[in-house]
């Protein structure tokens, strides 16, 4: 199974896992053979890469948490945002308006909190030492499956980082909320194609403090989660946002989902630019340790997700391509490869370890296969 663009899967391939539009129904099942008419209707659906299986992977990649358990999440995180939205509309704050809001923040702490205990105990019932997690996200469904992925990765990161079962749940409610403020912000400038101004930017960067604004107040929600809301933008050099404050000073969780927030923001589909490749945003992640986002948090989260799942068709430096086959521990960008060439008389196969072959590297993922006629054998059993 690999992770490819819509417009670079060829007919005759299969599904490799099922696809769901903005409202959490099947769209295509899992084994369904694509053909040109099945590609478009994805790409109507604002779905622009999908998982396949074809020649040179069939191998099956895990979710880190259950589907079921997923859609929950994203529904919860919807209504959660769509309640938002009512109360922004209400002008009136005084007397029922209040009482209004008071409970709707009730309501959307207990039903995070539930779904938060969820994806807490799935992440830490894996037993997967890396991930291999790109999420499918659908454009109208963005926001909320974002939230989602990011609670996921949190979790990940915070495990890896030794906390306890109490820290990882009050980081996994924080990190489903973190775009709270988002709610309050003009639905036609969050999701502008073009170019922001400077005054729809900064109405961007409200949203952190409109969402703190928001829950500040419930005694529901732990105040480590309210933080990571108002502090998820903030960078450890100052140049973040609301308050452009310091290491020091940015709370740990909060540092945690600014990484993830990151990662899958640029791994992500989004209207005014296509998804960029995960070992180019982990490299750019590495070039930003220390400076925006902490040294040590960063090589943590590096050793953890791997850019190169079992099954990636990848370049590399030598011209050639290969399939990755392993990932070899805390060198996540230097995998076990198989060689794929082919010449006149037939098709030659080479293992290598980068680990060792130092003198190649992976210059990107191949998203279309190259023009070889690879034989039955070549198929992962």
């Amino acid at each position: 199974m690999r992770i490819v663009p819509v417009n670079c899967v060829r007919e005759n391939c299969t599904l490799g896992k099922t696809l769901y539009n903005g409202e959490g129904n099947v769209l295509l099942k899992q084994g369904t053979a694509l053909n040109n008419g099945l590609l478009k209707r994805i790409a109507d659906s604002g779905i622009n890469t999908i998982y396949i299986n074809d020649e040179y992977s069939d191998n099956e990649i895990e979710d880190i948490i259950k589907p079921e358990i997923k859609r929950k999440a994203v529904k919860t995180i919807k209504d959660t945002f769509e309640s938002c939205r009512k109360i922004s509309t209400n002008s009136s704050m005084a007397g029922n308006g209040k009482k209004q809001v008071i409970e709707a923040r009730n309501m959307v702490a207990s039903a995070v909190s539930d779904v938060s205990k969820s994806i807490v105990e799935e992440v830490l019932g894996n037993k997967s030492t890396l991930i291999s997690l790109v999420d499918i996200k659908c454009m109208d469904s963005y926001t909320y499956e974002h939230c989602v992925s990011v609670a996921t990765l949190s979790l990940i990161l915070g495990a890896e980082l030794g906390l306890n079962y109490k820290q990882l749940n009050e980081l996994c409610i924080g990190a489903l909320l973190h775009d709270i403020g988002n709610a309050f912000i003009p639905k036609e400038i969050l999701n502008k194609s073009g170019k922001l101004t400077d005054a729809e930017y900064d109405i961007i960067k409200s949203h952190p403090t409109r969402g703190y604004e928001y829950v500040k107040e419930s005694r529901e929600l732990p105040a480590a989660a309210k933080v990571i809301i108002l502090q998820h933008h903030e960078r450890v050099d100052k140049s973040g946002y609301p308050k452009a404050i310091e290491g020091l000073e940015i709370h740990s969780s909060a540092k945690i989902v600014a990484i993830t927030d990151m990662y899958d923001a640029l791994t992500s589909d989004r209207p005014y630019r296509k998804a960029v490749p995960p070992n180019e945003v982990l490299e750019l992640l590495m070039g930003s340790a220390g400076r925006h986002f902490d040294f040590q948090m960063v090589q943590a989260f590096v050793r953890k997700v791997s850019p190169y799942p079992v099954g990636t068709l990848v370049r590399l430096s030598n011209g050639e391509f290969g399939v990755v086959e392993e990932i070899n521990p805390n060198y996540p960008l230097r995998p076990k490869v198989k060689i794929i060439k082919q010449n006149a008389v037939n098709i030659e196969i080479q293992n290598i370890d980068l680990l060792t072959e130092k003198n190649i590297v992976i210059e990107g993922i191949q998203y279309e296969a190259p023009n070889l006629s690879v034989p039955h054998y070549l198929k992962k059993d």
